[in-house]
């Protein structure tokens, strides 16, 4: 069943009809003070939180009806959208009265103007103005938020309309929200792209029995792969390059919006979106990778992953698109031999976040640590290997931030090298073992999607570079230095 619709026509002024006085008193009377005396009415608090689950394709429609008006229920919802060309069609309307024009709602009889309560027959019919925002539809995979610029009139599905592309702005007004929503693992779609890829999660009350399906812990998902890479031209057999491990991730979707008196449809104070969660990685890289060639790192993406939770805003569904290819990436010189394992964990935040004052600024902090339980080098050579994920956050389909987060593995040897961190091996000259964590990425033009004043160019994040020392030594080996 799908959830009632809501309307964000004007919400009502706060407080009750009177109370009938004493037997003759002026039912007006005193109306004027005890209006005086209240305090000014706070700007509404909306709750962020997920949408209810099994509850179809929720959606709201705002009506331009007064400033700093929020959302109400009403039993709208989107039946289909064609985006190419704008064209949607509204199921749950009640047909107008007979001999009013499509999209043309008269005033009820008695009336008191906008602000007051609209009648049943108007709430559920569709005009020009109304702004719609629907989690994902018939035809619109990603959500939609528009504009209704045209009433074409009846369907058998509902209320045929043109719409063009409309701003959150319009819909909450001077409302306030901040929240954090997990993300259901089991709502994420994987497409491997490697034999060997396999997919686990949990979450309450469902366990996905991947390899490790059981050992997940709960709200997290978890790939694991297992696949060869280019080995060198002279390498020996038994030095054939492969890399395994896996990626266990817990995302999240940060969301904050405060109106700060921008009025219908205007700018807000600040607004931020943001994709957030808890990491964890073991992996390990073995034997004789082959050389890059044309001076690029080899990439070899393994996993693309895709969901578009619905996150609610008050009444109002926010469609939040999350893309992440994870990938293996390898530059090396063809010399080095390696079997270098890293255990990582931590937590990563990236996004962008809007002040009235300073325009975008982005957003990208992470806190990571590692240990290494074994590392080796056999050789004189460099190699350096990433397991990372190209991520991207998005609203109503229109990509606001992209970003690239890479932890990797370096190991390089100087001289004539045969080295490992449990102190048994002997070398020649300077060997290391290192991780660490590459993080770059853009603020996109589409954040405009908050109603903030669009930006000229895409904004850097900044590039944030990370290194630790895992194991490594000089002459005859020792243990090696391991540090989180």
């Amino acid at each position: 069943m799908a959830l009632p619709a809501i309307t964000a026509a004007s919400l009502l002024a706060t407080g009750c009809s009177a109370a009938s006085g004493p037997s003759g008193s002026d039912p007006g009377a005193g109306t004027e003070k005890a209006a005086a005396a209240r305090p000014p009415a706070a700007e509404p608090q909306l709750a962020v939180r997920a949408a209810p689950e099994g509850a179809g394709a929720p959606s709201a429609v705002a009506r331009p009806s007064g400033s700093g008006k929020t959302a109400q229920k009403s039993a709208l919802k989107v039946a289909s959208f064609d985006k190419s060309s704008g064209r949607a069609v509204i199921s749950g309307a009640a047909k107008p009265p007979k001999g009013v024009a499509p999209g043309r709602t008269p005033a009820p009889s008695g009336s008191a103007g906008a602000g007051s309560s609209a009648s049943p027959e108007k709430s559920n019919q569709v005009a020009v103005g109304d702004i719609i925002a629907s989690a994902p539809a018939p035809g619109a995979p990603d959500g939609v938020l528009a504009k209704v610029t045209k009433v074409l009139g009846k369907t058998e599905q509902g209320t045929e309309v043109n719409t063009s592309p409309a701003t959150l702005g319009a819909l909450l007004g001077d409302s306030q929200a901040k929240g954090s929503v997990p993300v259901d693992p089991s709502t994420v779609e994987v497409e491997p792209l490697v034999k060997g890829v396999k997919a686990s999660w949990t979450k309450t009350g469902n366990v996905h029995f991947g390899p490790k399906g059981a050992k997940v812990p709960l709200g997290n998902l978890r790939l694991d792969v297992g696949t060869s890479i280019a080995t060198a031209k002279d390498a020996p057999v038994s030095a054939a390059a492969s890399a395994s491990g896996f990626v266990q991730l817990a995302p999240e979707v940060d969301f904050a919006y405060d109106g700060g008196g921008a009025g219908f449809g205007g700018t807000p104070a600040s607004a931020s979106v943001s994709l957030s969660g808890d990491w964890s990685s073991q992996w390990e890289l073995k034997g004789q990778a082959a050389a890059s060639t044309d001076g690029k790192p080899l990439r070899v993406p393994f996993a693309k992953l895709h969901a578009s939770p619905v996150i609610q805003v008050g009444p109002v569904p926010v469609v939040v698109n999350l893309g992440l290819t994870c990938y293996l990436q390898v530059d090396a010189d063809g010399h080095a031999n390696v079997d270098v394992k890293e255990d990582l964990k931590g937590g990563f935040r990236v996004g962008g976040a809007y002040n009235r004052g300073k325009g975008w600024s982005p957003v990208n902090t992470s806190d990571f640590s590692a240990t290494s339980p074994q590392a080796s080098v056999t050789a004189a050579g460099k190699v350096k290997a990433a397991l990372g994920a190209e991520a991207s956050v998005g609203l109503y389909g229109a990509v606001g931030v992209k970003a690239d987060v890479a932890p990797y593995l370096r190991a390089e040897a100087e001289g004539s090298a045969t080295a490992s961190a449990d102190g048994k091996a002997s070398a020649t000259g300077k060997w290391g073992a290192y991780g660490g964590l590459d993080l770059a990425g853009a603020l996109q033009l589409q954040l405009q999607v908050f109603g903030t004043p669009i930006f000229e160019k895409p904004i850097p994040l900044g590039s944030l570079h990370k290194e630790w020392k895992l194991a490594g030594g000089e002459g005859t080996v020792s243990t090696g230095s391991r540090r989180k």
